[in-house]
């Protein structure tokens, strides 16, 4: 299995990579054809950039090469609550090195990935030649689905059986990729979230989990010394990334020779780079985007610079952009890298030890790696669906949504056939078992963020708060 292994005095992982040579390394590439990299979208890894690796356009013209982040897919890594973009973007600078790869084009699909591009490209600009982002989400993740994620993984993670674990994961599914998804990509879905991320690997799944909902802005300063050229393509209806954060990041994009391009995907929403006919879109203006650069070759030779010196450089940079203090740090760790408060790192630590406990004997769909037991098309969906009127969502509670995604009826939650749900879901809270990851960063994110987390009245009006808030205990 191709990977490149990171080790440190405190740090460990082994990041796995796919490419489009006959037998997946580097080795293969063709030295006359450009160098693409991918980084896959959110809570998904390289086997989901198919669309990209498998289209004739970009399989024939580039050498291309899709790494899983270190807490995703085949990836594996020691947890750690110091876990940021920064640390991913340090990981991709290693894993350039390591494997002599030239300076690329790099393609990151949505999520975190779009974060870990930008810094990678602030930190290693001579190994980047291009960006391209797919659905900028906003610098820090929004209330309303910073809520409805953290409600919604912590069911998955905490399923004793695979009804529930299926209920949540296509409930995931709804509130990511919308409702009335293609029905084949929902089973695809689910049987990867099935093989990948269960109940038993749920420390992966609430340290990925952690990373997306609780990052943090990159200052526009840093923003500024980005001088590659920069393609932005975003979904016209996409709630969860909304366009103006694409356009916001634009106008920062102050270094990019004749400005960065912003191309929008009519009718498009999240997720954009899997869902098919958008992802073929994506793929086509990319394509075009790529045309107009010169020619670069792929050329494998080793760096100029050892790969100390070369990091050690980078963690300079690192802080003169964030004021870290870097004196005492080690510049072969990517966790030297981190940008994480003392106290964000505390907390994240504590939710990782918490997921840790009984993950050994959790749940599992599948006794080894392979398909799950059933197809999740063999269940009735719509019993599931959060969209449907006159039902609860996953934990007996209703989510909170967005106006722009659904126009939900509230007053379901006064019929008497549920009030036993809902006792039931108010019990469980007291037992220790109520979402964590929400719970432990509410308090920090309002005091590290202020304003952003203040969401208008009329969106706060919708929000259906069942239980309050948990602390961590020890």
């Amino acid at each position: 299995m191709p990977t490149v292994d990171l080790h440190s005095k405190d740090d460990y992982a082994s990041i796995y990579y796919t490419t489009n040579t006959p037998y997946c390394n580097v080795g293969g590439f063709d030295p006359e054809k450009p160098p693409i990299v991918i980084l896959p979208p959110a809570f998904l890894d390289s086997t989901w950039t198919e669309a990209q690796m498998g289209d004739s356009r970009l399989n024939k013209n580039y050498n291309i090469i899709a790494f899983d982040m270190r807490s995703s897919g085949k990836s594996i890594c020691r947890p750690s609550g110091r876990h940021d973009s920064w640390v991913d973007a340090a990981d991709l600078a290693f894993c350039f090195q390591i494997l002599h790869l030239p300076p690329s084009h790099i393609l990151a699909l949505e999520g975190t990935s779009v974060y870990c591009a930008l810094r990678f490209a602030v930190l290693f600009p001579e190994l980047c030649l291009s960006l391209t982002l797919v659905n900028v989400p906003a610098p820090s993740e929004l209330k309303w689905i910073y809520q409805n994620i953290d409600e919604l993984v912590h069911a998955a993670c905490f399923s004793d059986d695979l009804e529930p674990f299926q209920q949540a994961t296509f409930e995931c599914i709804e509130f990511l990729f919308g409702p009335n998804s293609d029905a084949d990509l929902v089973d695809d879905l689910v049987t990867f979230w099935e093989t990948t991320m269960p109940p038993s690997q749920r420390v992966r799944t609430a340290e990925t989990t952690s990373l997306y909902i609780n990052r943090s802005p990159m200052d526009p300063e840093a923003c500024s010394l980005i001088t590659q050229p920069v393609l932005v393509i975003q979904g016209e209806k996409n709630e969860l990334c909304p366009k103006k954060y694409a356009e916001a990041l634009v106008e920062q994009l102050t270094g990019v020779p004749d400005g960065a391009v912003l191309y929008e995907v009519k009718g498009g929403r999240s997720m954009i780079s899997v869902v098919p006919g958008n992802a073929s879109i994506v793929n086509n203006v990319f394509f075009k985007f790529l045309g107009r650069l010169p020619h670069y070759r792929s050329d494998i030779t080793p760096p100029t610079l050892s790969l100390r010196d070369r990091m050690k450089i980078a963690l300079n940079r690192f802080s003169e952009i964030t004021g870290m203090d870097i004196t005492s740090l080690d510049p072969l760790s990517s966790l030297s890298f981190s940008c994480v408060t003392d106290e964000v790192m505390t907390a994240q630590t504590e939710i990782l030890k918490h997921y840790q406990k009984g993950a050994r004997d959790a749940f599992t769909p599948t006794a080894v790696e392979g398909s799950p037991p059933r197809r999740y098309s063999q269940r009735d969906r719509e019993e599931w669906s959060y969209t449907e009127k006159s039902r609860l969502s996953i934990n007996s509670k209703t989510i909170s949504l967005h106006p722009d995604r659904i126009n939900f009826d509230i007053e379901r939650i006064h019929k008497s056939s549920l009030r036993s749900e809902i006792q039931s879901f108010q019990s469980s809270t007291t037992s220790g078992d109520a979402p964590l990851i929400k719970g432990a960063f509410s308090s920090i994110n309002d005091k590290q963020n202020g304003k952003r987390l203040k969401s208008s009245k009329a969106i706060e009006s919708q929000n259906i708060n069942s239980s309050p808030s948990i602390r961590l205990r020890s």
